[in-house]
């Protein structure tokens, strides 16, 4: 099954790319929105904000989101797609945890509890005109998700009163127990006098006596589905009657070809055997049909999405296909790989001019994965980007719109804000991925956080790209091919040191050698017991001559070392020259140094660079190629977002590079800018990414560009790789 949707996926995207504009629809992201421009006058902007559940308005011109943190639902208008515009936030007295449409209004579901023990929450009706409470019921516990049934006549809502994972491990049962609100809804407005508690105890077989509620859908014969994750299990009650009217166990299922071991390494070879699912969000294909997505929240987490009968029967188990495609296009979180893997979370289901689609969000992979609905087994046709954890997500068919809303604010961190990504339906071709891996060996090849490019010495289209130290454990090369689109990754040559993984390494950038074999620059990091180095590698990989810095040079380093690699000259007068990513602590402000080393004679040097002043945060150097008559640096700031204001490649002309001697004078270079690199990377209207590391030039000339990844730990996993266009310069 896994080679199956492996070949679809790549036959659909290497279709797409190659035909004719109106020949597919594609999903594909027109806009991000960063939710921090929605926070309250007066509120530090770099106060924690989180899109967590969204939905959109009855014309799809407004999205609602719930925001935790903030304490509030976020509104923003899409009348304009492409441009989304802040509308503000409501704030309330606790947590809203999910919301839902309901004509002119908008449901929040709103937890105001004193404590796990003592749960409590309200159902707030907004007028979506006014923004402002109309009413409000009071629950009787923890609200989860919440959905509205088609005809709009009632609401179910979720209560949780989830377990305290810092009490006995976790282990349930932590009373109260959870249940199932129902209530009549006129007009969009709740009528609080018909609540109905609908209560889920004993029929589970993992505590009973404690449900735990997580998510609910509503199928057009009213019916309601409901998982109670912790309990692994799945419960169908009649809208109207309040009646359990159905319950199975998620069970278990089997994993083969998982990366289960966080070491530093990808390796899809592992297995797992019975992995309770443990379901989070759950959607009605027809109302026969539910499928779940298996994020487990306790015990379980089997990566991937089941489809059930309305009995419990298994009529689809994706297992790790999902994850194994996500690994294929650099998104896999090596960090999760013990835990839960990709955790799917979220999900949305609706039809698109006739075709259903289900979308499943990852929550650690950050990314969306889209199914066609077959009625057998789902046809994976694309995988898109998200922010940084996905968490939910609504459909907008009537304006072929779809939209996420990615929960996790790195803000405080220097990192990505929260936003909702808004995708459009359309003739065209996938703006992603950029780059994917063939299999090798008959196995996914796992890859991330690339951060240097070198181009091959005898093919054009083809370069080499190394990964940095979040794979310490994996120094690899890559091949890429740079003619296919997306480019592909056909090969790896890992770096090895007397037969085993070379350890201590942090790769940031590569060069050739001339011999077949590559020159290597690892950055290094003293406190963390990484040396600053360069290495010679044959073209097995092997480590042919390690080289340390000199004492002179040293006695300044900070950890910010060798950004990358390149050479000039060949045989006996082969020079190699390294970036430093930023000043050391010997350098004159505003200045960097280009080091350089000629391997016949040991002899070292240095020049200095001129960097641009920081706007925020700093500047520095992430990568230095030579071609033609000089070598070309990128130069950027630790941005993202709207704060990035310089990804700038520029050149340095190699006759001026006429290095001093170390702890002495030496001489400053002139520079000249050729390239802006913004507009590049806003190539799929995400948000700016901070690390643009690698460039180079094919055998040919062209000029290719990659963004580090930081194998998606605290980031939204995605990779650019992109040819650039240099202005011509006398």
């Amino acid at each position: 099954m896994t080679f199956r949707i492996h070949a679809a996926l790549t036959a659909a995207l290497l279709a797409s790319a190659a035909a004719p504009a109106g020949a597919e629809q594609v999903f594909n992201r027109i806009a991000s929105f960063p939710v921090a421009n929605n926070l309250p006058a007066g509120k530090d902007k770099l106060t924690t904000t989180s899109a967590e559940i969204v939905t959109a308005s009855e014309d799809g011109n407004t999205l609602i989101y719930s925001d935790s943190p903030l304490g509030a639902i976020g509104f923003i208008d899409i009348t304009d797609p492409r441009a989304p515009k802040a509308l503000g936030a409501l704030t309330f007295d606790g947590e809203p945890t999910s919301v839902a449409s309901a004509g002119s209004k908008v449901l929040a579901a709103v937890n105001t509890s004193e404590s796990k023990t003592k749960p409590s929450g309200v159902l707030a009706v907004v007028d979506l005109a006014t923004k402002k409470v109309d009413l409000t019921c009071d629950l009787g516990g923890q609200p989860d998700s919440i959905a509205v049934s088609k005809d709009k006549t009632f609401a179910a809502i979720a209560i949780e009163n989830e377990r305290d994972e810092d009490v006995n491990d976790g282990a349930l049962p932590q009373m109260p127990a959870g249940d199932l609100v129902i209530v009549s809804l006129k007009d969009g407005t709740a009528d609080c006098a018909s609540i109905k508690h609908v209560a889920l105890t004993g029929i589970a077989d993992v505590a009973p006596e404690d449900p735990e509620p997580e998510f609910v859908a509503i199928n057009d014969a009213g019916e309601i589905a409901v998982t109670l994750q912790e309990n692994n299990h799945v419960a169908i009650v009649d809208g109207k009657t309040a009646k359990v009217v159905g319950h199975f166990s998620a069970g278990k299922a089997d994993l083969e070809g998982i990366d289960n071991k966080t070491n530093g390494q990808l390796s899809f070879t592992g297995k797992a055997e019975g992995v309770v699912r443990e379901p989070d969000a759950i959607k009605w294909l027809d109302d026969n049909r539910l499928i779940v997505a298996n994020e487990g929240d306790w015990k379980g987490g089997s990566r991937g999405f089941t489809i059930f009968d309305r009995t419990g029967k298994v009529l689809h188990e994706a297992g790790a296909s999902l994850e194994r495609e996500i690994a294929r296009i650099g998104h896999f979180p090596e960090h999760r790989a013990k835990s839960k893997g990709i955790e799917p979370e979220g999900m949305e289901f609706a039809a698109f001019n006739g075709q259903n689609y289900v979308f499943i969000l990852s929550e650690r992979a950050s990314v969306v994965g889209v199914y066609k609905d077959t009625g057998a087994e789902p046809e994976l046709v694309q995988l898109l980007p998200s922010g940084v954890s996905p968490e939910g997500a609504v459909a907008i068919p009537g304006r072929n719109l779809f939209a996420t809303a990615n929960e996790v604010d790195l803000g405080e961190d220097g990192g990505a804000r929260s936003h909702v990504m808004i995708y459009e339906l359309a003739e065209g071709q996938p703006n992603y991925p950029t780059l994917v891996s063939n299999d090798v060996d008959g196995n996914v090849l796992g890859w991330g956080a690339l951060s240097g490019l070198v181009g091959d010495a005898e093919k054009d289209g083809i370069l080499h790209a190394v990964s940095d130290s979040v794979y310490g454990m994996q120094p690899s090369i890559f091949t890429i091919d740079t003619t296919r689109k997306p480019a592909e990754i056909t090969g790896v040559v890992r770096v090895t040191r007397n037969g085993q993984a070379a350890q201590k390494l942090d790769i940031e950038g590569i060069a050739l050698d001339g011999n077949g074999g590559f020159w290597l620059a690892s950055e290094g990091d003293s406190a963390k017991l990484v040396g600053h180095g360069l290495y010679n590698v044959n073209a097995k990989g092997e480590i042919k001559a390690e080289i340390g810095l000199p004492a002179e040079l040293l006695a300044g380093e900070t950890r910010y070392g060798f950004e990358g690699i390149t050479t000039v000259g060949s045989g006996d007068d082969l020079t190699l020259w390294m970036a430093i990513q930023r000043e050391w602590k010997d350098d004159p402000k505003g200045t960097v140094k280009l080091v350089s080393y000629k391997p016949k004679t040991k002899e070292w040097g240095a020049v200095r660079y001129p960097i641009e002043k920081a706007d925020a945060g700093w500047v520095g150097l992430s990568e230095i190629t030579a071609y033609g008559d000089h070598v070309y640096l990128v130069e950027r700031d630790n941005q993202l977002g709207d704060n990035a204001k310089l990804k700038k490649l520029y050149r340095v002309a190699i006759a001026d590079l006429k290095p001093g001697k170390l702890g002495g004078e030496l001489p400053l270079v002139k520079k000249e800018e050729v390239h802006d690199f913004i507009a590049d990377l806003k190539q799929t209207n995400g948000y700016v990414a901070d690390k643009l590391e690698g460039f180079a030039f094919d055998k040919s000339g062209k000029a290719f560009a990659v963004t580090d990844n930081d194998g998606v730990d605290d980031s939204s996993g995605e990779t650019l790789f992109f040819p650039v266009e240099l202005k011509a310069i006398n």
